[in-house]
């Protein structure tokens, strides 16, 4: 927290001097591991022949069906004076033009977290992993599924917080419906600032409340550290197929314009809201991520963002979304291979799974997702603890199962070591044959930190593990729960601070009337 307040120093110094210099130096901080460098190669799917196809078949498709930015009259004049063909509210953009107006969004950027210790780099070939995004339902074992309360989602920002291998707290981590639908963001964004130090998102449901969301941050890291660097990343989403509402893009326009990062991303069921093939749909992707990273550049050249890809599959019997499929990861493998040639970070994966409860169905779809996460190249991994029942609910207990396995892919993603400690020729001679290895002096310097450990699941004997309740991991993971959130202390957050924070979100609650449409 150290780095973070020296840089608003002046302000913060005014609230609390020595006392809270000595109550930050004391506070509790939980150990959170460093955002994920990979040092193992991205699976790459497509060969160079599908990767250009894929390529000139998006740029037809910006040409010649174009794409809607509706509602949006002053994001039709910046295409219009891009060299763009504006046709009403339909945009159809010259082949190399949004490529061209890409080159000027960062290949990397840093988003700083109030803990400087926290800040996350997005590109390149790191990893960083945040949390569930979006639910209005909220599932857990004590109490079934019900919708998401402002406890819930405080709730789930502790865990976040307290979870070693989480790097973000996220943004909507899940709805709180108990509040109204025009104040709720203000209450969301002060739980992230203050019941966490890690990096977090803004709103992005209306324009107005990106703005509160820059405002809230300027109060809270001071207005230059705000102007002169990423403090917050946005989801933005489009309408697939190819329209750009004007809600999402009014949320970009502010965050572009201050600086900040958004996720410009599809989220697509293949089959409903693009073509079944795959190659189909990477460039419906493709076409749609293009345009977005493009206009957020006419807003502010060299606005940090981030080109997503939230793709499933679809039952065609239900009509009910899949996760955890081959086409699915087919999708995201591809979609890595064509952000990467374009210089752009990635957005995709998490623990997709379309199961009700934290069962095999939810572990084999998240493990199926997670690694494709890994191995497709992604940058920032949205929802990859928390998500059940294709989004619609997030589990404490799925949570921090989630959480926990996320250590193996910070395990995966080091590659193998050669050094001479890895290679262990002083292990195997003093061994030899027939011999064993519990003992040896390697075994004794190494046995710590040989093997990723798990903080959840049961490697007991049989007997022991009977013994002591024969408990699923649904029922540990809720122990688990209990406890973390028994263990929690709040970081630090400078009392001046605090009470403009507070100031802020009482004022705007208070200029405008409850609505919960």
């Amino acid at each position: 927290m150290g780095d973070a307040e020296q840089t608003t120093g002046k302000r913060r110094a005014r609230g609390g001097g020595g006392a809270a210099r000595r109550a930050s130096r004391s506070a509790v901080s939980f150990e959170t591991a460093r955002f994920i460098e990979r040092k193992i190669p991205n699976l790459d799917i497509l060969n160079e022949e599908a990767l250009q196809i894929i390529e000139a078949n998006a740029e037809t498709v910006l040409e010649e069906i174009g794409v809607m930015f509706v509602e949006n009259p002053a994001a039709l004049e910046r295409w219009r004076e891009a060299g763009a063909d504006v046709r009403g509210e339909r945009v159809h953009i010259p082949k190399g033009l949004a490529r061209e107006l890409i080159k000027t969004a960062p290949s990397k950027f840093t988003q700083i977290a109030r803990n400087r210790d926290r800040d996350v780099e997005i590109g390149g070939n790191s990893l960083v992993l945040a949390p569930v995004y979006g639910p209005p339902f909220v599932h857990d074992h004590a109490g079934g599924r019900r919708y998401a309360t402002m406890a819930d989602f405080e709730k789930f920002v502790k865990l976040g917080y307290m979870s070693k291998w989480l790097h973000h707290s996220g943004g909507t981590v899940c709805e709180p419906t108990d509040v109204p639908v025009n104040k709720r963001h203000l209450d969301m964004l002060y739980a992230h600032m203050s019941l966490s130090d890690k990096p977090f998102m803004g709103s992005v449901t209306e324009p107005s409340r990106a703005v509160d969301s820059i405002e809230m941050a300027k109060i809270l890291f001071g207005a230059d550290v705000v102007e002169n660097n990423c403090v917050m990343t946005s989801l933005i989403n489009i309408n697939s197929p190819l329209t750009f509402d004007g809600v999402m893009m009014g949320a970009l326009e502010h965050y572009a314009a201050a600086g900040q990062a958004s996720i410009i991303s599809p989220f697509i069921v293949g089959g409903a809201m693009a073509p079944v093939s795959v190659a189909g749909t990477l460039t419906q992707c493709l076409a749609e991520g293009l345009a977005g990273v493009a206009y957020s550049q006419l807003v502010r050249k060299g606005a940090p963002v981030i080109m997503g890809a939230m793709v499933t599959s679809i039952d065609m019997n239900s009509g009910a979304p899949t996760f955890g499929t081959p086409e699915a990861s087919q999708i995201t493998y591809g979609m890595g291979q064509l952000t990467r040639r374009l210089g752009l970070p990635y957005r995709s994966s998490g623990s997709f799974n379309g199961s009700k409860i934290p069962d095999a169905q939810a572990g084999y779809e998240t493990a199926n997702s997670l690694n494709m996460g890994l191995l497709s190249g992604v940058n920032f991994m949205l929802h990859s603890c928390g998500w059940l029942e294709g989004g619609l609910a997030a589990s404490p207990e799925k949570f921090v199962l989630d959480a926990d396995q996320l250590g193996i892919l910070h395990k995966l993603a080091e590659g193998v070591s050669v050094d001479e400690n890895a290679q262990a020729m002083d292990a195997l001679r003093e061994v030899g044959p027939g011999g064993h290895f519990l003992g040896c002096a390697h075994t004794q310097a190494n046995y710590q930190t040989a093997f990723w450990r798990t903080n959840v699941l049961d490697y007991k004997p049989y007997e022991t593990w009977s013994e002591e309740g024969s408990r699923s991991s649904y029922e540990l993971a809720a122990a688990k729960v209990t406890q973390m959130l028994a263990d929690y202390q709040q970081p630090h957050l400078d009392p001046v601070t605090d009470e403009a924070l507070r100031a802020y979100v009482a004022e705007k609650k208070a200029s405008m009337p409850d609505a919960f449409i």
